[in-house]
């Protein structure tokens, strides 16, 4: 059977190229005998994999010196508790901007530790847009100020950033990481789960400024500081090393297309494919504010439940995958990472077009 277009939303399709070049090397990596499966994260083979990962991550991201990389597991849902365990240091006052299901999540754990104000929600709208913010409610003396900076199940992505002051600036980046050029200066923490645009599920990264860490409670568990995973390059216990492998393969893949902003390009382009038909189409309609759509995560509707089944049903017949929308939003979501062609797009909006045609 031919690969399919996996519009997943995560775990999500790799970059064909990396997965060929991983089967090349799955059972014999370089000249080490073994697999990276197999191989000590002691040994100076996978040092080399892990130290090449970081320093091809900070090359496409243009990551500045004073911040550490962390390959850490767990996957992004452990930073919920994470980032108030270690930031929350003087006032213990958090803001946040409500936009979805993963701030939803993220809100609870903050409130373990610490107060939680949120200083703008989507909510009334379920979550289609992204709420104007007024800086004159932000907390001045809190620890953080927290965004999920794309919101994968509702498909929606912060084009501005807020202006948080003297405040950590902390983005949940799980679904948009690497899409498009973000100037990493201005946060004090970026984390991501792999398995959306960096490599399969196993492995999360952080980049943190090195001001944020060290300053975690004495009763935070060893294994939850922040301070543990940089005074041990990443390695106090065993990582998830075949996932950083496949990561550093995938960063070398961004880095040889033209990095970040290459891959901005292909992403505005692929992205206008797809939203410049919903916009011409009298079936099929984006339920999200213009202004306020992800490159990444595109949901759409038919006319109704019935039609979203059956085009559902009739796409994956026609290789065109896991277009089910979440189950809290319905519809259709097309996930259109960065591993995913303009091809696939193309093929997915001329399946659209047939469809319509077919059951006005």
């Amino acid at each position: 059977m031919a690969r399919v277009y996996n519009f997943s939303a995560g775990p999500a399709m790799l970059p064909e190229a990396v997965l060929k070049k991983a089967a090349t090397e799955l059972v014999e990596y370089g000249a080490s005998g073994m697999s990276v499966m197999e191989m000590s994260h002691r040994s100076k083979e996978y040092e080399a994999i892990i130290n090449g990962a970081e320093a091809t991550l900070r090359e496409i991201m243009n990551i500045p010196a004073n911040y550490k990389v962390l390959f850490l597991q767990g996957g992004a849902s452990l930073q919920f508790a994470m980032i108030p365990l270690n930031l929350f240091r003087n006032s213990k006052k958090a803001d946040f901007v409500h936009t979805g299901e993963w701030t939803k999540k993220a809100m609870p754990e903050s409130k373990k530790f610490g107060t939680v104000k949120v200083v703008g929600s989507s909510e009334d709208k379920k979550f289609s847009y992204i709420p104007k913010l007024d800086k004159g409610t932000f907390t001045p003396d809190a620890d953080f100020f927290y965004i999920c900076s794309n919101n994968t199940i509702e498909g929606t992505r912060f084009r501005q950033l807020p202006d948080t002051g003297n405040v950590p600036l902390v983005a949940d980046m799980s679904s948009h990481i690497l899409s498009e050029v973000m100037d990493v200066s201005k946060f004090g923490l970026i984390f991501a789960g792999a398995q959306k645009n960096i490599g399969p599920a196993g492995v999360t990264v952080v980049i943190i400024r090195e001001d944020l860490v060290g300053h975690a409670a004495d009763g935070v568990p060893t294994m939850m500081n922040y301070r543990t995973h940089v005074e041990n390059a990443s390695m106090f216990n065993t990582p998830p090393t075949y996932a950083i492998y496949i990561a550093k393969l995938v960063f070398e893949w961004v880095r040889d297309l033209g990095g970040v902003p290459g891959m901005q390009k292909i992403n505005e382009d692929k992205a206008n494919i797809l939203y410049n038909y919903l916009e011409e189409s009298s079936f099929f309609k984006s339920p999200i504010a213009k202004e306020d759509r992800s490159l990444m995560n595109v949901p759409f509707v038919s006319p109704s439940e019935e039609l979203d089944e059956k085009f559902i049903k009739e796409a994956t017949k026609n290789g065109l995958t896991t277009l089910k929308g979440h189950r809290l939003v319905g519809g259709m979501r097309a996930s259109i990472y960065n591993a995913m062609p303009v091809e696939g797009v193309k093929k997915l909006v001329d399946f659209m077009k047939k469809f319509e045609t077919e059951n006005r």
